[in-house]
């Protein structure tokens, strides 16, 4: 059997203790050894329901584990910089979750942290190695459909919870951050482009300063991307790239469940439906890169690539507040 990568987790955010740690503990090279709060009892508590061996009642004391060999970084959007260069900084390998910063200022500053201790370290877009989407990635190189020519996106939920992270303009909260990420991503990754402008439409909570509805425009050299997210509209999610002799839709394009298999609907002449077979996206992350530190293959989303992803939703605001295109700058 192969080595395992002993991971630590750093908070008890649900998107880790519901999803994440338990498709992990599945994972063949990856194992999860321990998990930190700032409050000790929760950290206690999370470990003694996830069967984790070891919990910490801070983030360093977590990092200053030699029997841990990465971090995962499910911790507040504000927090995602500081705590992963304290991680690599005690040579600590670093997932953290989407988005990786605040600004492209702050990526940069993980980029030079990871280059000046040697650590390997990349954004949790789960979604870069579920088979839907490497399908979905190869019909569109294929040809089958044509040219690409633009991607249309709706992806949205409703939560008016002041206490919820989501709602809190101070800590990086919002529809552009929290989702509005997923179809910058994707739609680069398909189209293998970076935009070379950007626009948005963008409409804040009265209470909370949240983009709560957010509606852009890229604009790449072979064509075009188009999505609508919120943070209060009704629960949907749909991804669809139109070509010039087809087309491919993903059903469920982020919150793929893993106890079904999912779908992706093709018209290229007549339309038919693939399915993929049942997985967690969040065990073949945490396996793939855990993979890249045993130095097979490479970090499935790494820091070059989440700058660019940051950069675009920079450039989005901006053009939120100016009314005017923009291009993204790193």
């Amino acid at each position: 059997m192969s080595k395992k990568i002993r991971w630590g987790v750093v908070g008890v955010a649900r998107i880790a203790t519901v999803k994440v740690i338990p498709a992990m503990q599945r994972g063949m090279v990856t194992e999860i050894t321990a998990i930190a709060s700032r409050d000790r009892a929760k950290a206690a508590n999370a470990a003694s329901e996830l069967g984790i061996p070891k919990s910490y009642g801070s983030y360093e004391e977590l990092l200053a584990d030699p029997e841990i060999d990465a971090v995962y970084n499910p911790l507040p959007n504000h927090l995602h910089v500081p705590v992963s260069i304290q991680a690599a900084e005690a040579g600590k390998h670093v997932l953290c979750e989407k988005p990786i910063a605040l600004s492209v200022a702050e990526t940069k500053e993980l980029i030079a942290a990871r280059d000046r201790t040697g650590v390997k370290m990349g954004e949790a877009f789960m979604v870069h190695v579920h088979p839907q989407w490497l399908r979905t990635l190869e019909i569109v190189r294929s040809g089958e459909i044509g040219d690409l020519r633009a991607m249309n996106c709706v992806f949205s939920y409703n939560n008016r919870d002041p206490r919820n992270i989501r709602n809190r303009a101070d800590i990086g909260g919002g529809t552009l951050m929290d989702i509005g990420c997923y179809p910058i991503h994707t739609s680069r990754w398909i189209f293998g482009e970076e935009p070379n402008r950007v626009c948005a439409l963008i409409e804040r909570d009265p209470e909370f300063q949240t983009d709560r509805l957010t509606s852009a425009l890229l604009d790449y050299p072979s064509g075009h991307a188009i999505f609508t997210c919120s943070t209060q509209m009704s629960p949907y999610q749909r991804m669809t790239f139109f070509g010039t002799k087809g087309r491919v839709e993903v059903e469920i394009p982020v919150n793929a469940p893993p106890d079904r298999q999912t779908r992706i609907f093709v018209e290229a002449g007549e339309m038919r439906t693939e399915t993929s077979p049942i997985c967690d996206q969040y065990t073949l992350q945490g396996d793939a890169f855990s993979r890249a530190i045993l130095g097979d293959g490479e970090v499935p989303v790494p820091l070059e690539d989440a700058i660019r992803n940051m950069a675009v939703i920079e450039a989005l605001f901006d053009s939120g507040r100016s009314g005017t295109w923009k291009s993204p700058i790193m």
